[in-house]
This record gives C-alpha cells, structure tokens and sequence, in this order.
C-alpha cells in the first residue's frame, strides 16, 4: 500500500486530542507512572544538574508527576515551570502541585516546538520525560529548549529505547499495526522509538548545538498484576493506538485488543506481569557563546 503523506499540523491537532482525552486516565495511573519512569526519571535528574536553587523547564510535561520530583530538589528557592500541548492535562499537573503542597511550578500551555515563544528568564536545565520522540521536528523542539537555557545549562531527555527492548509496547504497535494495515513510520517522523538508537539519539542533540552528550540506559520495567491490567493501561492511557485503531470496526478493535492480551501473556510469571521496558536518558550541554 502507500506511505500516507505525514502531515505535521493534522498529526499535533490528533496529538492534542488523544492527551485531552487521555488527561484524567494518566494521572490516575500516576502510582503506576512514578513506580515505572520513577528511577530513570531520578537519573534525568541527575544528569540534568537539577538540584537546589535551580530553575527548570519540563517540557511536554503530562500530568507533571516529574515536575513534581523536579520541584522537590529545587526546593522553595528554585522554580519549575510545566509545558504541555494539552491544556486538559496539565490542568492535572496544577491540580497536583497544589494538593501537594508545591508553591515553585508554574504551568504554561506551550507546544515543545514552539518553546522561543516563552518570556521566561533562562534556565538552568531543561527536562523532557518520554516527550521528544513525538514532536514531528525535534531539532526546532531541541532548538527552542537551548534557547531558553542559560550558556552551561543542562538538557535531559528521556526516551524508549529500540522496540525489542520495549515488547510491553511495540508489541501492541505491530499487532495493530498488522490488523490495521498501516504501513511503519518513515524515518524521521515522531514515533515511540524514534529516537531508540543511541547513535541516533547522540547526534540528534549535538546536531541541535549542545556538547557533552552522555546516554544512560536504564531497565524499567514495567510491573503490574496481570497482562490484563497492562492491557487496561494502554487503553486508557495510549491514545495513540486507538488513533492507529480507527479504520477498524468495533469487532476487529476488539478482536485486536484480545489478541494484544494474549501477546502480552508471555510477560506473566508467578502471578505477576513484567513487561519489558528499557529507557535512555541522554543529557547535553548548552555551550558558552563566543
């Protein structure tokens, strides 16, 4: 069949969609979310030189349970300001911030490509949880997250790796995919694993400007009772494979559901599922201008 014309504009208008839509499902699962990314997102942390006094923009920050940890090591003299695409979903990331008690975030709708619209003073890092591999230009994206740094700051991203290291995932993505006939994404375009490739991911950052790139890989599981309740997951909370559902009927998004299930099965032990999930976080420098 053939490769459909990739339009960016349409894909952030789905985008946005799926997480409004999305928005209450994810932070419901947010126990889940800081039990699975929350190790690797201490890491991005870390290699971001996140810590006291410091002032930290989260990009694409969903429903902000990393704006939160963020905002623990700033401390009262430090700020993180949360900017998402999706209105609907960082109202959850305000909404936590307040009940947790957090009076240092601040929340802003701003698209991750659009960040040179922000009047902000510069920052000391920029961090970004599972949110670069979707925005359909990454260098624009990297690009507007220099320019808000300050000369020395720290940019961290976390992304998935390759898709054999990430069955939970990439399993479901090739069984719809095969079901619904849609073709893979061409290189280049956003995806879950667009940036799974190290080498890929190294030069994504220093094409963007940014020097002392390092990469971790971190193994984060994902770990729940069943596969069916892995399967409940992503159908809450992955708007994109619903996306990737809609040519179907109702029957075969069912029939593909439960074949889904039954792939994630494998991942059942003892009582216990263990999906695998392995993640870089690669972090560079903004270097001093000359």
């Amino acid at each position: 069949m053939n490769q459909a014309i990739f339009d960016p504009v349409q894909y952030k208008k789905t985008t946005r969609q799926q997480w409004d839509h999305a928005a209450e499902a994810w932070y419901n699962w947010g126990t889940l979310l800081s039990r699975w990314l929350g190790p690797a997102t201490e890491i991005m942390l870390d290699m971001a030189g996140v810590n006291e006094g410091k002032r930290v923009l989260d990009v694409a920050a969903g429903a902000g349970e990393q704006t939160l940890a963020a905002a623990r090591r700033v401390g009262p003299s430090g700020r993180v300001l949360a900017t998402d695409l999706s209105p609907a979903i960082l109202e959850y990331a305000r909404s936590s911030a307040r009940l947790a008690g957090f009076d240092n975030i601040d929340t802003q709708v701003v698209d991750g490509e659009a960040l040179d619209t922000l009047q902000a003073e510069p920052f000391d890092a920029v961090i970004s949880r599972v949110g670069l591999i979707y925005f359909p230009d990454q260098q624009k994206a990297l690009a507007g997250m220099r320019k808000q740094l300050k000369a020395g700051g720290r940019v961290a991203a976390m992304v998935y790796s390759t898709a054999e290291k990430n069955g939970f995932f990439s399993i479901p993505v090739s069984i719809i995919r095969r079901r619904a006939q849609l073709p893979p994404p061409l290189p280049g375009q956003p995806g879950p694993f667009s940036l799974g490739d190290k080498d890929v991911l190294r030069k994504t950052l220093e094409d963007a400007g940014f020097c002392d790139v390092e990469i971790e890989t971190i193994d984060a599981p994902v770990r729940l009772p069943s596969a069916a309740e892995c399967l409940q997951f992503e159908q809450e909370s992955f708007g994109a494979l619903h996306q990737m559902l809609s040519g179907l009927s109702a029957t075969e998004q069912d029939e593909a559901w439960d074949e889904i299930e039954q792939a994630l099965s494998q991942f059942e032990k003892n009582g216990q599922f263990t999906g695998p999930c392995e993640m870089l976080v690669a972090a560079g420098t903004k270097p001093a201008e000359h």
